[in-house]
């Protein structure tokens, strides 16, 4: 049976007080909607259209080619949203799948409980439901002695007997396609002059139709987001959501409340997270690491075994058994071979420590190679820019670089070579050769 989504984000939500639309805010590094549309692709499988208006342009750019978008314009009701879907969607599925863009706790695996629900009934409409005590302006479910449902009261409208009943519609609904299309033409408009997806219901038990209901187990997963509060709660429900899934599949968490991982991130078996640790991205960690205290990784690959004290990776590789810190930084490009140590307070960039490499405290490399087991002495620094380009400079294997040298690139240090306390190299200096001097020099050939 052949299923679309349909995911309305046209609202302009004006509560978050914000010239960003709603949907766009970030939740852990991501979209609000980008939660939204992931559970609705792992049900459906497929391309999902979103219903956009308020801020249009903005949402196109902000979640690329996530969703085929159609336009609401003017924007008159959930009804009328879902109408601006036909034209995509009809006879393409048997069943179509609403959900909104500012829920993003709802999980795939409620969706296609929902979507089961549907495919083993021939009935118009299956709908989720929710039992709470916080009712979150969410209509009320309203049921006939025999417990089938018979309506629903919005919150505004409901008499003081309806705003008792705590089973409430938080409005996500799975509809036999072919229903729809023609049910949503009879959909009368509001006095607020809106056409209201909640009618459907009525509509298909004034029919004679059964409307199947799933209740959600657990409440958070429907809180929608339409304030900054919402969002910070979100948030923390989404982190703990997170770092629960990991520490289950065995990664240790000294203290969850302040470990930040986010969802594309993935972390190895008996890998150790610090208080202070933040993952971002599509960052992956392997096992038997131990990261942080304080520790920010972005977009980076660490290997097996790794110590990272205190310091900030972005879009850096590093291979198994590294360590490195306190307070250091590897910027874009910066690859540390397996068995790299780098002292605190050392930067990386667009560079490659090979094999055993040892970099020193307080230096900087940038735009270099650097050979298996070399040596980078404390202060030691590749002065690969002139104002206007970027040098290499290349290190051999087994190199010593003495403290606080200075590399004048373009330069090459051959394999085995020394450079003396304080050296500013701007000539290439030969295999096993000992240079020392401003400018350096070679005083010697060293023993291999």
């Amino acid at each position: 049976m052949k299923l679309s989504a349909v995911i309305l984000a046209a609202g302009q939500g004006t509560r978050m007080k914000s010239n960003l639309p709603k949907v766009l805010h970030p939740l852990l590094g991501k979209p609000m909607a980008w939660y939204t549309l992931e559970a609705a692709r792992q049900v459906t499988g497929g391309k999902l259209v979103m219903v956009i208006g308020h801020g249009a342009d903005q949402v196109r750019q902000g979640l690329g080619d996530l969703a085929e978008y159609v336009l609401q314009e003017p924007q008159l009701g959930t009804g009328h949203a879902v109408m601006q879907a036909e034209p995509v969607l009809r006879g393409k599925s048997d069943l179509v799948l609403v959900t909104y863009a500012d829920m993003p706790l709802l999980t795939g695996e409620t969706l296609g409980r929902l979507v089961e629900v549907a495919q083993v009934h021939d009935d118009p409409i299956s709908m989720l439901t929710v039992t709470t005590e916080e009712t979150r302006g969410f209509g009320r479910i309203l049921r006939n002695p025999a417990g089938q449902v018979r309506g629903i009261v919005e919150e505004a409208q409901a008499t003081t007997e309806q705003l008792s009943i705590h089973e409430l519609n938080p409005g996500v609904y799975c509809f036999r396609s072919a229903w729809l299309w023609q049910a949503l033409k009879r959909i009368m408009l509001s006095p607020k002059g809106e056409y209201y997806l909640t009618d459907l219901v009525g509509m298909a038990v004034a029919d004679g139709d059964v409307v199947q209901t799933i209740d959600v187990e657990n409440p958070d997963e429907v809180i929608g987001i339409n304030t900054r509060l919402h969002l910070a709660q979100a948030e923390a429900l989404l982190r703990q959501r997170i770092n629960n899934r990991w520490m289950l599949a065995g990664v240790t968490m000294i203290d969850p409340a302040s470990t930040y991982i986010e969802p594309e991130v993935t972390l190895g078996q008996d890998t150790i997270l610090w208080p202070g640790t933040y993952v971002h991205g599509k960052s992956q960690i392997g096992t038997g690491c131990v990261i942080g205290p304080n520790t920010i990784i972005k977009d980076t690959i660490v290997g097996d075994n790794c110590t990272l004290l205190a310091s900030v990776l972005e879009c850096a590789l590093l291979e198994d058994h590294v360590e490195m810190g306190p307070y250091c930084h590897l910027r874009k490009g910066a690859h540390l071979s397996t068995g790299v140590h780098m002292g605190n307070f050392g930067e990386v960039k667009n560079s490659t420590l090979g094999p055993g490499a040892k970099m020193g405290h307080f230096s900087y490399l940038g735009d270099a190679t650097v050979g298996a087991e070399a040596n980078i002495g404390a202060g030691t620094i590749t002065c690969n820019f002139d104002g206007t380009h970027k040098y290499p400079t290349e290190i051999g294997e087994g190199a010593f670089i003495g403290s606080d040298t200075m590399l004048v690139a373009p330069v090459k240090v051959g394999a085995g070579a020394k450079t003396g306390a304080g050296a500013v190299v701007t000539k290439d200096i030969p295999p096993n050769s000992l240079a020392v001097g401003v400018p350096a020099r070679v005083i010697k050939e060293l023993k291999k």
